[in-house]
């Protein structure tokens, strides 16, 4: 096929670790929401990657690239042009929501098994759509999400997630209760009282992470987090008028920031 797909920019709502395998893999427990922006990609015959946009710098055009990746996996050579306009790495899951839309693109059918050779996130992105993740990433589940308005800002600077994770206190933390039903404003309730485990450990990396939070939390977001591994964080807010307001106020030297819906 021949067509231009949106591989969007994933937001780890909640983050909750849960435990630790004998292999060293986490246990995660993980309410994921998509964003109604991302990095474009244009699907055609051939074989190939090459990769423009506002954040291409530092993207690899080799196999080593996770779209090249799971082409290979899928045994399905696309030549694919990829507008990069998230930046990265950010905690939004842009190189695995790459490789998942792709592989959507074709048609490509993998199990779990097969998708988390190429990374824990990609099993969530094949959905694109709100869900449930558990495990090291392999058990996914859609959840009724509202569609969320919120703001996303990155500092523009990048937060290594082995040290992320080698940073926790422990790993043996509380998963999800009973999840929410209701409206946006029911959601944004339950989701204030989450927690994301990583943000401590990433805060005392990046003091920047702090920073971002608090100009979320000073334009008045109802939730203010960090996403993934960051560094990037989120703010809800009850309107997307009022999140693209706040947008607005919050970009600043060296910031991206953008408002968009989360479902």
């Amino acid at each position: 096929m021949t067509g231009s797909v949106l591989a969007p920019a994933k937001v780890n709502l909640t983050l909750h670790v849960t435990g630790r395998r004998a292999d060293g893999y986490h246990l995660l427990d993980s309410i994921v929401a998509f964003a109604d922006l991302g990095d474009r990609l244009t699907v055609g015959p051939g074989d190939g990657l090459i990769v423009t946009g506002p954040f291409a710098a530092g993207v690899p055009t080799d196999d080593g690239n996770l779209i090249r990746r799971a082409l290979a996996l899928a045994g399905t050579p696309r030549a694919v042009a990829l507008d990069k306009r998230l930046p990265h790495p950010a905690g939004l899951g842009g190189g695995s929501s790459d490789a998942a839309a792709v592989l959507r693109a074709v048609g490509a059918d993998l199990s779990p098994e097969y998708l988390l050779t190429l990374g824990a996130d990609l099993p969530v992105c094949m959905g694109a759509r709100a869900a449930r993740m558990r495990g090291i990433g392999e058990v996914v589940v859609p959840v009724p999400l509202p569609p969320l308005a919120a703001v996303l800002v990155n500092p523009g600077l990048a937060v290594p997630t082995g040290r992320v994770f080698a940073g926790l206190r422990t790993a043996d933390n509380p998963g999800h209760d009973a999840l929410p039903e209701g409206d946006a404003a029911a959601w944004m309730d339950w989701l204030a009282a989450q927690r994301n485990d990583l943000e401590e450990p990433a805060l005392a990396l990046a003091p920047e992470i702090a920073e971002m939070l608090a100009a979320l939390r000073a334009e008045g977001a109802a939730v203010a987090r960090m996403s993934g591994s960051g560094a990037t964080c989120f703010g809800l807010w009850p309107d997307r008028g009022q999140a693209e307001a706040a947008a607005g106020r919050l970009v600043r030297s060296g910031w991206w920031g953008r408002a968009c819906t989360l479902s």
